[in-house]
């Protein structure tokens, strides 16, 4: 029969570093590849495409990781969602220059984005409880909620879609006088281009004509439109149900301290 340890061989347990677990580790290759992206995003449409589909696969393995090694933590969903947000902002923000005047719908999918999930995150947080996660949707919830987070494969889907919906965009951008009429490339040699800076919106412009073919582009966009669509439906039930629950707690709270005022009135 084995001796017990003595006082003095008591050792505490092995504190864990979150910020190596292998499912952060992802997360931080995550954000190299999509700032290589950015690098590359002006000018160069099909290494940036490439190294941004990359950063969005990623994401998938980072989930998968953390389920499968147990090595799901709080400031990984908020890293994950961090770098989501901010990765998807920085392409809307190049295709709102790049479609000056359809500008003003990328604002609103940036405004959308950011203030359904923030909303939604800190709703979970205030009347969930703590240890709540915000993929944990209950029954009540609508539908398209509950389908967008209560199945990883859904989850996944829609997410990688949604991101190739704007890729698309992105590559049309270099090759679509449909959508950009100034790709059109003047054929008069006598009547040179010029540009006060090189980076210029004129000059992007001119740089980014004819850069590569459209037709991929378009079936690319048309595949993803759908989910596109979808994903935005989702951020708009996800902001009113989180306004909700949010109301809920409060007029809970204010019942509760006019109670309170009676008892000791």
């Amino acid at each position: 029969m084995p001796t017990p340890p003595a006082d003095g061989d008591i050792r505490e347990p092995k504190q864990e570093n979150v910020f190596l677990f292998v499912t952060n580790l992802i997360g931080y290759t995550r954000i190299v590849f999509a700032v290589a992206s950015l690098y590359y995003m002006p000018l160069h449409p099909r290494t940036c495409s490439l190294l941004y589909s990359i950063s969005c696969l990623l994401d998938a393995l980072d989930g998968a990781a953390a389920r499968r090694l147990d090595q799901s933590t709080r400031f990984g969903a908020v890293l994950d969602m961090i770098t989501d947000r901010c990765t998807t902002t920085c392409l809307l923000v190049f295709l709102a220059s790049a479609f000056p005047r359809w500008s003003i719908i990328f604002q609103v999918l940036i405004s959308l984005d950011y203030s359904s999930h923030y909303i939604h995150m800190y709703a979970t947080l205030a009347m969930g409880g703590g240890r709540q996660s915000h993929k944990r949707i209950d029954e009540n919830r609508p539908w398209a909620m509950r389908l967008y987070y209560s199945n990883t494969y859904v989850l996944f889907t829609v997410c990688a879609l949604n991101e190739l919906f704007f890729i698309a965009l992105y590559l049309l951008s270099f090759s679509s006088p449909t959508l950009v009429p100034s790709l059109l490339v003047d054929q008069d040699p006598t009547r040179p281009q010029t540009w006060s800076s090189p980076w210029s919106a004129g000059a992007m412009e001119m740089a980014r004509a004819n850069k590569i073919d459209s037709a991929v582009p378009w079936v690319l966009l048309a595949t993803s439109s759908v989910f596109m669509l979808f994903k935005q439906y989702v951020n708009v039930v996800q902001l009113v149900e989180a306004s909700k629950w949010l109301v809920q707690g409060d007029m809970e709270i204010r019942r509760k301290e006019r109670a309170d005022q009676k008892r000791t009135s």
